[in-house]
């Protein structure tokens, strides 16, 4: 089992079961703390001593307070930890079930399990903790289902997402487009939009805008 583990939770109430979790496991050493840059200092010094972490468990939202902080995020979080050390194992436990943010969790930022608060959460926490350490692969908690090899969520992109966004909230082409122009999000033009919104019809088999809005929600997109 892991010798050393590092929990980055703000809520004492969840830290807490995430603790109970990692003892019950005769896990050694766990460390807790409520801020991603205090996560990241930890990481950064046990490779320095050489004592590195096994494992992180991570959130994905922090709330924020009266400390000014450089990273806001467990996604963030995760990014800086990949940097400073690349083969530590990573569990995400958040409230989060949108399959596309979760696939991407998986495929850009190599962690190894993900785990839905929820009812069952702890049980669920502790076999993923379990199965990272075998080294099994892309572990779901039960109560989220999807395929990893939909071909859908392997082709949307990250501007797909927006537009659909946009059009959920009921923007206009014109909108959309003004809209990338203040964020500097290309192409912009309404043209390339328009585009973009009829190969996604396309490709979800959507009669119409309304429909293609639908389709995105039933696939955990927007």
């Amino acid at each position: 089992m892991f010798k050393k583990v590092l929990v980055a939770e703000d809520l004492d109430s969840i830290s807490i079961g995430i603790v109970q979790v990692l003892e019950d496991l005769n896990i050694p050493v766990i460390d807790h703390v409520k801020y991603c840059d205090d996560a990241l200092l930890k990481i950064k010094k046990g490779m320095t001593e050489k004592s590195p972490y096994d494992l992180i468990i991570s959130d994905l939202s922090f709330k924020s307070d009266h400390r000014k902080t450089t990273l806001s995020s467990g996604e963030e979080l995760i990014v800086a930890v990949n940097e400073a050390q690349p083969s530590i194992k990573k569990i995400i436990f958040s409230i989060e079930d949108k399959s596309y943010r979760i696939k991407s969790l998986f495929n850009d930022l190599k962690i190894n399990a993900y785990v839905s608060k929820g009812r069952n959460s702890i049980d669920e926490l502790k076999t993923a903790v379990e199965r990272t350490f075998k080294n099994e692969e892309k572990i779901l908690s039960s109560d989220l289902s999807f395929s990893f090899n939909d071909k859908a969520l392997i082709e949307i992109e990250s501007y797909d997402i927006s537009i659909l966004n946009l059009l959920a909230k009921g923007y206009t082409l014109e909108n959309i487009s003004n809209e990338f122009k203040a964020t500097s999000i290309m192409p912009n033009g309404t043209s390339s939009i328009e585009k973009r919104i009829n190969k996604l019809k396309i490709y979800f088999k959507a009669n119409n805008n309304v429909h293609l809005i639908a389709i995105a929600k039933d696939f955990g997109l927007i």
